[in-house]
């Protein structure tokens, strides 16, 4: 039986993070190259490898070709890499090359010897397999690295991969990003109105969670788990002074002396009832045609 090394041990107890922008990067890759057939893609992966925790943070494409027939016959094209990847140091230095993916959706027997390829660009290739046609709710990349099998006799055996976790992770900049280029992306059978409404929901449970979030910061401090930091307090207080208040009345209210609502609740009523006028002029209207409509049937007939 293989006996497990320290590096396979440290590979595996290893935590890969991809950041969502390499998932539309690879499905937008595939989509564009070979869609619709058996083939699969493959690309670079850019980010940091801290040791314990890798971090891949961006990709591009590669030229890629395999036989149909024969797995082991296949053409990637490294001058290509080199070429890309001295461009991306040119706009991030932080971002360097740490591995490639396949959207295979499995590994495939010739992986081993592309990994190979890709220990000229750095010492342990790390390989993503991106499933493009995931038809469940599960992280849709599966992380390996190439490790060297050892007997019991401490003989080497043969290369093979180990799998390592993997989660999607963003950063708060990039959830907006991301939810910008999906927002356009919904169901043509749902409505727009039942659009805004998810939107709207989704919106409110951020909000409450970020609400929560602060919630349990704050207690925390209060009751002396975490200690009191100014900077984080500051933030606080530039956001609940951006809150309106909404016990502050108007300016006609003071001028005519009466207690009269705040500015922004006198606001929100004239907005309600604006809506609600809209919403009771299209009841009406609708029931107006439908009557019409009942009485032409009606008509036609008994045209007598």
């Amino acid at each position: 039986m293989p006996a497990a090394t320290s590096e396979t041990i440290a590979l595996v107890n290893q935590t890969v993070t991809v950041a969502p922008l390499v998932l539309l990067s690879v499905v937008d890759h595939y989509n564009r190259t070979v869609k619709g057939t058996k083939k699969r893609v493959v690309g670079v992966l850019l980010g940091q490898n801290t040791g314990s925790i890798v971090r891949v943070t961006n990709s591009f494409a590669v030229p890629f070709e395999e036989d149909d027939k024969d797995s082991s016959v296949w053409f990637l094209d490294h001058n290509f890499i080199e070429m890309m990847n001295d461009m991306f140091k040119k706009v991030n230095a932080r971002e360097k090359l740490i591995g490639w993916y396949h959207t295979g959706p499995k590994r495939q027997s010739a992986d081993l010897e592309i990994n190979d390829l890709f220990k000229r660009y750095t010492p342990n290739p790390l390989l993503v397999v991106v499933d493009v046609h995931l038809k469940s709710i599960n992280v849709p990349t599966e992380a390996y690295f190439a490790v060297e099998e050892i007997k019991d006799d401490g003989t080497t055996t043969s290369r093979t991969f180990v799998h390592t976790p993997s989660i999607i992770e963003a950063e708060e900049a990039e959830e907006i990003g991301v939810e910008h280029l999906l927002r356009d992306i919904r169901d043509g059978a749902v409505g727009t109105l039942s659009t805004r409404l998810t939107q709207q929901l989704q919106s409110l449970k951020g909000l409450h969670h970020r609400l929560n979030e602060i919630g349990g910061y704050l207690a925390k401090v209060v009751s002396g788990e975490l200690p009191v930091n100014h900077v984080i307090l500051n933030k606080f207080q530039d956001v609940f002074n951006l809150l309106p208040n909404l016990s502050t009345p108007s300016s006609d209210s003071v001028d005519t002396g009466k207690s009269g609502e705040s500015e922004l609740l006198r606001a929100f009523t004239i907005k309600t009832n604006d809506e609600l006028m809209s919403i009771y002029l299209s009841s009406l209207i609708r029931s107006i045609i439908a009557f019409h409509d009942l009485i032409e049937n009606k008509v036609e007939a008994n045209p007598n």
